[in-house]
């Protein structure tokens, strides 16, 4: 039994084509996308159609990541005021790019179970943990913090969220996370995904990184209008990606709060930042 599990692909259409490619070839009998489809990139409904191409030739099961949630929010909930319509410019960008394709992700769980045929041995998929999409496993993530975050009866725990690929085992339960199709943050700018294959009474697990055109995908974000249109944001989001390295959390850490109180504008914000860490 052949099972290929993707992630976080961001709305990275060469580096998904690449991946979807890739796993046509292998020829696996089930297909998990494991949230964050989109956001964060430029090609949106360019991913949601290649996914829903996929489904026809494939068994494809789509699962919810944070990102999913936050577009059908923006969709839904207009921001309350300028400060908070800048913070999420990209992301209500994304919602308008989709259109009413949005509501396909109502329709997506937050959790898979299966397991092979004639076997006891569990495999459950989610974006995170029991806890949420947004709780992830990563390496400095401590055992001890995993407590209740789990299955108990699960022999394999696959996982994203954190755009790193990391393995461990807690309490007799394998942790594979898969890091990210279209933005990984383990200065690897390749593409992950998983292959599963349950063998000899046993999963079996591989990690496949997959080379792709960023110049192309660079091209994308110019020529789509997610610079343009969504906002200062998009360009610690773009240099996040041409690092493959995590930058987010630390502009929210010190200018989220300014930028919300007015404090300061979130260009100024964006440009004092880059202008910190590109030097």
């Amino acid at each position: 039994m052949r099972v290929a599990v993707f992630s976080d692909v961001q709305a990275n259409l060469p580096a998904f084509e690449e991946v979807a490619a890739h796993i046509e070839r292998w020829s696996p009998v089930l297909v998990i996308m494991n949230g964050d489809l989109v956001n964060r990139g430029p090609r949106n409904l360019e991913c949601l159609n290649l996914f829903n191409r996929m489904q026809e030739r494939h068994h494809c099961i789509a699962l919810r990541g944070n990102h999913e949630d936050y577009i059908l929010h923006c969709a839904q909930v207009a921001p309350v005021n300028k400060q908070e319509a800048a913070l999420r410019q990209f992301a209500d960008w994304t919602a308008n790019q989709l259109g009413e394709a949005v509501n396909q992700f109502d329709n997506w769980a937050d959790h898979l179970d299966f397991h092979a045929p004639k076997s006891d041995q569990w495999v459950h998929v989610t974006h995170g943990t029991l806890s949420g999409n947004r709780s992830g496993i990563s390496q400095s993530i401590p055992d001890e913090a995993l407590e209740g975050k789990l299955p108990e009866e699960t022999r394999l725990f696959i996982t994203a969220h954190t755009h790193k690929v990391h393995e461990r085992v807690y309490r007799g339960i394998d942790i594979l996370n898969i890091g990210s199709v279209g933005s990984p943050f383990d200065g690897d700018t390749r593409s992950s995904y998983a292959q599963l294959e349950f063998r000899n009474g046993n999963w079996q697990k591989q990690i496949i990184r997959l080379a792709y055109d960023r110049d192309r995908m660079a091209r994308d974000c110019e020529e789509s209008g997610f610079l343009d249109q969504g906002g200062p944001l998009t360009h610690v989001i773009l240099e996040e990606w041409r690092r493959a390295d995590l930058l987010m959390p630390h502009w929210n850490r010190r200018y989220r709060q300014a930028v919300l109180d007015g404090d300061i504008t979130m260009q100024q914000a964006v440009d004092e930042f880059l202008s910190g860490v590109r030097n």
